[in-house]
């Protein structure tokens, strides 16, 4: 076991350094990149332009003195090569230093710190809504399967499904949010602007109130995967031989149910747990936080790309790959722990 996780911690540092580098290179190509954008604000135009982020010929930059363009290419670091600032990038990431933004003049720590409240609310309600809703549905779908209550429940997550999350934002906004209506919930935002007066109490039930809209948009695309996944899972496990011997011997149904299977049937849902845990934080949807005004991550990445603002692009990646390369690790040491016939040394002899 320890072989296998040593081996997978060395993998990760190749992986993470691929990630990065591709990324890097094709930045370099992008057109449009933050020299440009600032000589367009400079001139007034806004922000946008047709030219690589390392400085090629821009007619953006007609007009404007060369040796201001020479200061603004050294603060952006794009007075050195590609190459040297591709190391220079490396020995950063090495010491976990994930850079300054360039419009936002903070490091890229603090924007992600500060985004994180949002992220957190929209992922941890969503994770835990899905699976709290889903397993128990799918194991009863799978005690019932067949009959009128597990037809009726899988058109029901299936239409969910079919929905796009922010399609039913827009759709809750106008039904409940004062679109068109009634006005049960607020539009914008996870506090009201009283918020810093209310009674702890109170500050809890604003909280989930602004919560309600965002949260369902998201969740309800997310029960059908879990819950067919887990449905499927325990009929696997209800026709298997050994269910069989235990009713054989008497056993109740419930106790066939909860010691016998509900164990084996939950494997592909553990295992899969730390990954989905983390990715709810990491992986949220750019649409309903810019449909309920929510300052979060995907807003972040989404600003980010659009402006060029290199730094907080490549550092958001670099974190969020790390972060995933680790989960993925941990959700195979999961699969250890749930099933011990899994054994590392014996598949990688």
């Amino acid at each position: 076991m320890l072989a296998y996780l040593f081996k997978r911690v060395l993998l990760m540092i190749p992986t993470l350094i691929g990630v990065i580098t591709l990324t890097f290179v094709v930045i370099q190509f992008v057109p449009g990149g933050p020299v440009e954008q600032m000589m367009m604000e400079m001139k007034g135009r806004g922000a946008g332009g047709e030219a690589s982020g390392g400085g090629a010929e821009y007619r953006g930059r007609r007009g404007v003195d060369p040796d201001k363009i020479k200061e603004i290419q050294a603060l952006y670091g794009f007075d050195k090569p590609p190459l040297e600032r591709y190391f220079i990038m490396l020995k950063r990431f090495a010491r976990f230093d994930l850079g300054q933004s360039y419009f936002q003049h903070r490091s890229v720590w603090e924007l992600v710190k500060s985004k994180m409240p949002v992220s957190i609310s929209l992922g941890l309600w969503t994770f835990f809504l899905t699976y709290l809703i889903s397993v128990p549905l799918g194991i009863s779908k799978a005690i019932r399967a067949g009959s009128r209550f597990d037809v009726v429940t899988s058109m029901v997550v299936l239409v969910g499904y079919a929905i796009p999350g922010f399609v039913l934002g827009v759709l809750l906004l106008v039904l409940f949010g004062g679109g068109t209506f009634v006005q049960w919930f607020p539009l914008r935002g996870l506090t009201s602007d009283d918020w810093d007066q209310l009674s702890m109490m109170g500050k809890v039930m604003d909280y989930l109130w602004h919560l309600v809209l965002p949260i369902t948009a998201s969740v309800v695309g997310s029960f059908a995967v879990i819950t067919m996944l887990t449905k499927n899972a325990f009929l696997e496990e209800i026709r298997k031989q050994y269910v069989l011997t235990a009713r054989a011997k008497g056993l109740a149904e419930r106790r066939v149910l909860w010691k016998h299977i509900f164990r084996n049937a939950l494997i592909p849902l553990v295992t899969g747990f730390p990954a989905a845990f983390i990715g709810a934080f990491f992986t949220g949807s750019l649409l309903i936080e810019t449909l309920f005004s929510l300052d979060g991550l995907g807003l972040l990445s989404y600003e980010a790309v659009l402006r060029r603002d290199y730094p907080v692009v490549l550092g958001t990646l670099y974190l969020f790959t790390l972060i995933g390369l680790v989960t993925r690790l941990i959700s195979d040491v999961c699969y250890v722990m749930v099933d011990p016939r899994i054994h590392f040394e014996a598949v990688h002899r």
